[in-house]
C-alpha cells in the first residue's frame, strides 16, 4: 500500500499512473461505483429539456470550440 509519505516522493508523472492504475481498478466493478442522487437528477433534468426542446445537441468538436471560445 502506498503511505502519503510515498505520494509526497513521487512525480507528477508516477501519481497520475497510480491514479489511472487505481480508476481503472475501480471501473472494472460498475456494479460497486454509487452514482450520487444529485447527479441523477442533473442527467434527468437535462434528458427532460432535450425532450422539451429547450436543449440542442452539438458534437464534441463544437463543445469544444464554443469551451475554447469562452461562448
Amino acid at each position: 500500500m502506498t503511505t502519503r509519505q510515498e505520494l509526497r516522493q513521487m512525480s507528477f508523472a508516477e501519481k497520475k499512473d497510480l491514479l489511472e492504475t487505481v480508476w481503472s481498478e475501480i471501473s472494472s466493478e460498475p456494479e460497486n461505483i454509487e452514482v450520487p442522487q444529485w447527479h441523477k437528477d442533473i442527467l434527468d433534468e437535462r434528458e427532460e429539456a432535450l425532450s422539451a426542446g429547450r436543449e440542442e445537441v452539438i458534437d464534441w468538436a463544437e463543445a469544444k470550440a464554443q469551451i475554447l471560445r469562452g461562448t
